[in-house]
C-alpha cells in the first residue's frame, strides 16, 4: 500500500477535500486570490501539511481550515471531512451569517420574474413622469449627467 504524501498542492487537496468540483476550477479560484495558506495569498503549486492553515472565500462565506491530512485521490464526502477541521470562530461565523440570510434574505432573489416586460416598463414610466393631474417626477433632472 502506498504511503500518503507528506505535502500535497493545495489545488489538488481542495478538490480531494470536496471544496470544488475539479481541480481547474481550484486553480481559478486560487489565481483569484480567495484561498490563503498561512495568511498567504496561495499559486496552485503551493504545498500544504498537515497543521497549515487555509482560508476559503466562497461567495460571502469565509472558511478558516486546519489541514489534519492528505490525501493522493478524490473519496467520497465522509473521508473528504477528515481531511481538514473547521475552527470554532470560522463555524460560529458562518453560522452568524446563515441566520442573518434567513432573517433578511437577499432582496434580488425575491425577484421572480426577469426582465420587465413591455407593460411593467410603461408602468414605470407613467411613475417616474408622474400621472395627469400630479406634479412631475423630475426623473431626468435629478439623475441626469449632462453638462450645464
Amino acid at each position: 500500500m502506498a504511503q500518503p504524501p507528506e505535502r500535497e498542492r493545495i489545488d489538488k487537496w481542495l478538490w480531494a477535500a470536496r471544496f470544488f468540483k475539479t481541480r481547474a476550477l481550484a486553480v481559478e479560484q486560487l489565481d483569484l486570490g480567495r484561498v490563503l495558506v498561512a495568511g498567504n495569498v496561495a499559486k496552485p503549486a503551493r504545498e500544504v501539511k498537515p497543521g497549515d492553515e487555509v482560508r476559503i472565500r466562497q461567495g460571502a462565506e469565509e472558511r478558516v481550515l486546519v489541514v489534519r491530512a492528505l490525501s493522493m485521490q478524490r473519496g467520497p464526502a465522509a473521508v473528504a471531512q477528515t481531511l481538514y477541521e473547521e475552527t470554532l470562530e470560522s463555524r460560529a461565523a458562518r453560522e452568524r451569517l446563515a441566520a442573518a440570510r434567513r432573517i433578511a434574505p437577499e432582496p434580488a432573489l425575491a425577484i421572480a420574474h426577469g426582465r420587465p416586460t413591455k407593460r411593467d416598463r410603461r408602468v414605470l414610466d407613467e411613475q417616474r413622469r408622474g400621472k395627469p393631474g400630479q406634479i412631475p417626477g423630475n426623473w431626468d433632472d435629478r439623475w441626469s449627467a449632462a453638462w450645464e
